[in-house]
């Protein structure tokens, strides 16, 4: 998806954020958290959101995700309006197009490896062998062929970590959304999951947008946004 203009060939916005405010309503008074916020991520960019805590960075990120809703503005994401959506709408619409990656790795103990990236694709109508074939793609790409029948356990934390951004990537999807991806990790394991989020970006063409508190990890990205009270500096 591109645009092209006086004939230079440009990519298209996959996030267009328009005039958005989101509010809580907290002890009896509405907390601003996003105030009249304005963003466009061209297709393809690797974006890191920083500031202060209560900035408003994973606020803005689960909104980009569709895991809630603007109080006023649009939220378009891959050409949808997902203020427009049903919560069944939006539920299929992550399901296709988000890959999600957190602080916490989330995999599920008791599975192995390659069993918790296959989790996403239970949701799909592919056929188990299917379904087991991408799960393995997946881990090679993050370099943890050799682990597919380990359990979150017999693992590192950084392998951890491997394994949870094979979960996200293994239904191809449009954008990855990563917060604070390399909070619990020790530097040499920080800096290899970037390397990875690096290739993915370059090699993959994978759009990332990425929340970090970590200057090294931003240095990474190709592109950082700070934010402060709600908006963007």
């Amino acid at each position: 998806m591109t645009t092209t203009t006086q004939g230079a060939t440009q990519p298209a916005p996959i996030v267009r954020i328009e005039g958005v405010s989101k509010r809580f309503r907290r002890g009896g008074e509405d907390l601003t958290v996003l105030d009249g916020l304005d963003l466009t991520i061209p297709e393809g960019e690797f974006v890191a959101l920083m500031g202060p805590s209560g900035s408003g960075k994973s606020t803005l990120l689960n909104l980009i995700a569709g895991l809630d809703r603007p109080t006023s503005g649009r939220v378009v994401v891959a050409n949808n309006d997902l203020g427009a959506m049903s919560d069944g709408q939006l539920a299929a619409f992550r399901a296709r197009h988000l890959g999600f990656i957190f602080q916490t790795y989330n995999l599920m103990p008791v599975l192995t490896a390659a069993e918790n990236v296959e989790l996403p694709l239970l949701l799909t109508k592919l056929p188990s062998a299917e379904r087991q074939r991408r799960a393995l793609i997946a881990l090679r790409v993050v370099g943890l062929e050799d682990r597919v029948h380990h359990t979150p356990r017999q693992l590192s934390g950084g392998q951890e970590q491997r394994v949870a951004i094979a979960r996200a990537i293994v239904n191809d999807p449009t954008i990855l959304v990563a917060d604070e991806p390399t909070g619990d990790l020790d530097r040499k394991s920080a800096d290899a999951i970037l390397d990875l989020l690096v290739k993915l970006n370059t090699d993959m063409k994978k759009t990332i947008v990425m929340v970090t508190h970590d200057p090294a990890a931003a240095e990474r990205a190709t592109v950082t946004r700070r934010m402060n009270k709600g908006l963007l500096q």
